[in-house]
């Protein structure tokens, strides 16, 4: 028997273009007393970074998958396929690196290998939505002789910042900034740079603010104004607006605002013509705002949430919905007087004419530092089988 554990070093969440690395251990978990024939022996041991992508049939219409391409060594169990047995299809996947071949553990031994890879950056982000998935796995594939291969398969997932697939780094390395108290790999230098480089793009992106002011009316007129300092957003964040309601001629009775994401399949994979966007809310806030002058609210952005993004197959939009409940009567007729007496008690009246309607803000949300959204992942660091 040997364990196999494989541990992602710096979480499990990257943005594209990063190096993932994992350490992968193999240990014969046998004690040191046992007698050298309860030595294990691997043939060999493979690493490869794919992706799956999964479809709703009742969503999406994709066209038919060309069977020529089919590889009759995939049914072979002693052949190394990362996405046997996974739903769906495979649409990115780098080439599989190997770790070692013929591998003698004796009992209580164990060694480590280390399996580097850069993320594709031309690939789509982790996304699990209603109609597709986007699912992003390193499996590493180990055999012993004359045996089926067995899979570990580790989730991880991918951010996608735009922007970064285009950048140059300089290429005089004399004038970049660096520590020469450390000696760094070529590749980690890159990507350490690349972190920073995502996020410095990211904090010019969402700090810019500028009052955007909008009107509320419905068809009898001015309900107030509402206030937002930004429209860009990365993950994480808090979305914090402002109402106004005092110049309003029409009083409102309540409204509700929803942080929303809109997934729409593009025309020619829909399953039908004119198919309904799908809508997840992910924070909403409700008040009642009678005789309210102003009022505001705070909507925050999960870290585990998607950032928005497009495919060839769908695309993922960011919005506030606003719903207003307005009354139709003017705000001196919404409270009657209880009684006559010196005591003057006021209660609201029991039927009143309302109105409501509902307004869309699009906004935009981008993604935050992987380190950050590793906190809150649901997958974890590490990872084990035993063979």
């Amino acid at each position: 028997m040997i364990e196999v554990l494989a541990k992602l070093s710096r979480g499990p969440v990257f943005l594209a273009g990063e190096m993932l690395e994992c350490v992968i251990t193999f240990t014969n978990p046998l004690s040191a007393s046992s007698t050298s024939a309860s030595s294990e022996m691997l043939a060999w041991a493979s690493a490869q970074i794919h992706c799956q992508f999964h479809a709703s049939e009742n969503r999406v219409a994709l066209p038919p998958s060309d069977g020529s391409k089919h590889d009759v060594q995939a049914e072979n169990e002693t052949v190394f396929v990362p996405n046997r047995g996974e739903r769906g299809q495979c649409i990115l996947s780098t080439p599989p690196k190997i770790l070692f071949c013929d591998l003698r553990l004796d009992p209580g031994e164990s060694k480590s290998y280390s399996y580097c890879e850069t993320l594709p950056v031309d690939g789509p982000p982790s996304f699990r939505g209603q109609s597709v998935k986007y699912v992003y796995k390193l499996t590493i594939g180990c055999q012993r002789v004359n045996s089926p291969i067995k899979l570990l398969r580790v989730p991880f997932r991918v951010l996608v910042l735009h922007g970064l697939k285009d950048y140059q780094f300089p290429q005089d390395e004399a004038v970049a900034p660096s520590n020469p108290f450390l000696e760094e790999e070529e590749g980690l230098k890159k990507d350490s740079r690349l972190a920073d480089l995502a996020t410095e793009l990211l904090m010019v992106a969402t700090s810019r603010r500028s009052l955007h002011l909008y009107n509320i009316s419905n068809t009898r007129g001015k309900v107030g104004t509402f206030c937002i300092f930004k429209t860009v957003y990365k993950i994480g964040e808090d979305v914090i607006g402002t109402f106004n309601f005092s110049e309003g001629d029409i009083p409102c009775l309540q409204f509700s605002v929803s942080l929303q994401t809109e997934e729409s399949i593009q025309e020619e994979f829909q399953r039908r013509r004119g198919q309904p966007v799908s809508f997840t809310v992910h924070a909403r806030h409700q008040e009642s705002c009678l005789h309210t002058a102003q009022s505001s609210f705070s909507l925050p952005i999960p870290l585990s949430s998607t950032p928005g993004f497009t495919t060839n197959i769908v695309s993922l939009k960011w919005r506030l919905h606003f719903e207003f409940v307005t009354s139709g009567e003017s705000a001196g007729t919404c409270l009657v007087r209880g009684s006559q007496s010196e005591a003057v008690t006021w209660t609201g009246v029991e039927q009143m004419e309302v109105d409501t309607f509902s307004w869309d803000l699009p906004i935009k949300v981008l993604p935050t530092n992987p380190i950050l959204a590793s906190y809150v992942s649901q997958f974890s660091s590490t990872n084990s089988i035993t063979i």
